[in-house]
């Protein structure tokens, strides 16, 4: 398809007003928002984050929080709403727009704080950050990036200092908590080996050295027992026999010589057994003595009654046989209380080994808190070194390397850019008009639009002429509408700026609005 360039050249030119008009009413509107907005002035300041001044293997910090992340806590904690409003206010950012909502005033506060974190990276080099105000008011701009800085340092030190007060504050609570503990097993302990103190592990040697020398004494009792009845018979058999039991004075030779074989009977049987040889000649003899004294002895008297209530012999054998029932009593009362003492030392044996699981398992408990109390009261050694450096500002922390200034030049806004972006704009605009003017006219205009449209073939063609009066209404109405673009589009802004938002915080809006990520 050919172009007829003439043509378009034509219609172009017809229509250039509609590209004075928008071309002027652009610039001019673009040239007004650039001497209007007012100037920006931004302050900056610079941080460094250092490390800690004392070496970590000396005495370490119980704050770890990376250097990153401390950063975005202080910086999310910095922009929120309570503070930025209480920063505008009382340093008046926005004191020339009494008319500005809250919501309004964070957001614009928001927009022109700028923080840019550097350096960190995987080498471990050193971190920085960079904070950044833009205000009209130069010194407006340096003061609230002080304040920035001052609360910066203010959280930085207030969070490092809490989450070390909270580190010490919860391992004090452990070292408090297992002592408590450890006491209350201590006690368990106690009671328990109290209740069961006749069985306890430390007494098991001597509770069965105890049971044999208690078994070897019982048999000995036993045997002495027995001696005794031993004893007792031979006395009865020696006085039945008529045996003397009477003083020398008033017995016989036979009779004394009886006596001192059984005193010397009775000496042996405490050393010998009664098989022993020795033994067994001593009965004999006083078996053989005992026959002499029964041939030679007067008869009996007649009142047996009365002469034995009277015979020193029974007399002597009452004695005796009254020692040998004292020492036997002696000796029973001895075996009963060894036999209830055996007793009890069977039963704590019995119950020695479940005693002594119960009590590992206790000890093994209260060794078990006891590491857990040792590993806590160490940890909070550490945890009070590590909130002294925090309260002394002696580990990791912010420092202050370029403190903000009072700009001397703004750099926003860039007048004759937007000055010459909107003129390069109203052409573009009037331009596109133009295009989308003849895009939309459909009526017939050239011989070629009769051909295409009606089929025929024009023998010629005359031009529409017009009058004088239609020109000049023309141009008048041209000249009207360039009149009311340039002067009406920057009144219009003019009473926007005035009567409902000043144009630099519309324009944030419309901005924050279109590109939020910006």
């Amino acid at each position: 398809m050919n172009l007829d360039l003439k043509y378009y050249a034509s219609v172009f030119l017809r229509r250039i007003y509609v590209l004075v008009i928008i071309a002027f009413g652009v610039t001019a509107t673009a040239t007004y928002v650039a001497l209007e907005l007012p100037p920006k002035y931004r302050a900056q300041a610079r941080l460094l984050v250092e490390s800690a001044q004392i070496p970590t293997d000396l005495a370490a910090s119980t704050v770890t929080t990376g250097t990153a992340e401390q950063l975005q806590i202080i910086q999310q904690r910095l922009m929120t709403r309570e503070n930025l409003l209480q920063i505008a206010r009382s340093h008046g950012v926005f004191a020339r727009k009494p008319q500005m909502s809250a919501d309004d005033i964070v957001s614009s506060m928001r927009a022109q704080t700028d923080m840019r974190q550097s350096g960190g990276g995987r080498g471990g080099g050193a971190t920085f950050m960079t904070i950044g105000f833009s205000s009209s008011d130069s010194d407006t701009a340096a003061q609230v990036v002080n304040e920035y800085v001052t609360r910066i340092l203010e959280e930085n030190r207030g969070i490092r200092t809490a989450l070390a007060e909270q580190t010490l504050d919860f391992f004090q609570q452990e070292v408090n908590r297992l002592g408590v503990e450890l006491d209350q097993q201590s006690d368990r302990i106690i009671e328990f080996k109290r209740r069961n103190s006749n069985a306890l592990p430390s007494s098991g040697s001597y509770l069965q050295s105890r049971q044999t020398s208690l078994q070897e004494r019982s048999t000995q009792i036993v045997r002495e027992l027995g001696e005794l009845e031993d004893q007792r018979e031979r006395l009865v058999t020696v006085y039945e026999s008529g045996g003397s039991v009477t003083s020398q004075q008033q017995l016989s030779p036979e009779e004394q010589r009886l006596q001192n074989l059984r005193k010397e009977l009775d000496s042996a049987l405490v050393v010998y057994s009664p098989q022993n040889p020795r033994i067994r000649m001593l009965e004999a003899q006083i078996a053989q003595m005992e026959e002499r004294v029964a041939a030679s002895a007067p008869a009996a008297s007649v009142n047996d009654a009365e002469t034995e209530t009277q015979d020193p012999r029974k007399m002597m054998l009452d004695m005796q046989l009254a020692e040998v029932d004292a020492r036997e009593e002696y000796l029973q009362n001895q075996q009963a209380f060894i036999e209830s003492e055996l007793a009890g030392i069977a039963e704590s044996l019995e119950q020695l080994p479940q005693v002594t699981i119960a009590i590992d398992g206790l000890e093994r408990d209260y060794a078990n808190i006891q590491s857990q109390y040792n590993q806590a009261v160490s940890r909070l050694s550490l945890a009070a070194t590590g909130e002294r450096i925090e309260l002394l500002s002696k580990g990791q922390r912010i420092a202050v390397i370029e403190q903000a200034t009072v700009p001397n030049t703004p750099t926003s806004p860039n007048r004759p850019l937007i000055a010459g972006g909107g003129a390069l704009a109203g052409v573009a605009l009037g331009a596109a008009a133009i295009v989308l003017l003849e895009l939309l006219n459909q009526s017939i205009r050239r011989p070629v639009d009769l051909e295409r449209k009606l089929g025929i073939t024009p023998i010629a063609t005359l031009p529409y002429i017009r009058t004088r009066r239609e020109l000049i209404w023309k141009r008048l109405v041209i000249l009207l509408l360039i009149a009311l673009v340039v002067v009406g589009g920057p009144a219009a802004l003019y009473a926007v700026h005035t009567y409902y938002m000043p144009l630099d915080l519309l324009i944030e809006r419309i901005m924050n609005k279109v590109l939020p990520w910006a």
